[in-house]
């Protein structure tokens, strides 16, 4: 059986192994993102913009001057404005 400092020798060893093929790795991923993009003309835009598998997120149109909440206008009301002039926590 192995004492201590042989397993962390053995463990430093193989953490410079992963960190040695994931270098390499990402350098191949690299090449090959680059590649895909100059092939399909992709633009930053394309492939950075929020997902649309999700709610989008709208801007906030209400805001609580006590608080600094917000509200978009879509959904439940919230609290501190039900009830309330809507007109008087608009964000202009």
């Amino acid at each position: 059986m192995l004492d201590l400092s042989e397993l962390l020798a053995q463990k430093e060893e193989i953490e410079r192994q992963i960190r040695a093929l994931r270098k390499e790795e990402r350098r191949d991923a690299i090449t090959e993102a680059k590649r895909l993009i100059a092939e399909y003309e992709l633009t930053p835009e394309q492939l950075f913009a929020p997902s649309r598998s999700g709610k989008a997120q709208l801007p906030p149109k209400y805001i609580d001057p006590d608080t600094g909440k917000t509200w978009s206008g879509k959904g439940r009301v919230p609290g501190w404005l039900d009830g309330k002039n809507r007109d008087d926590f608009l964000i202009v």
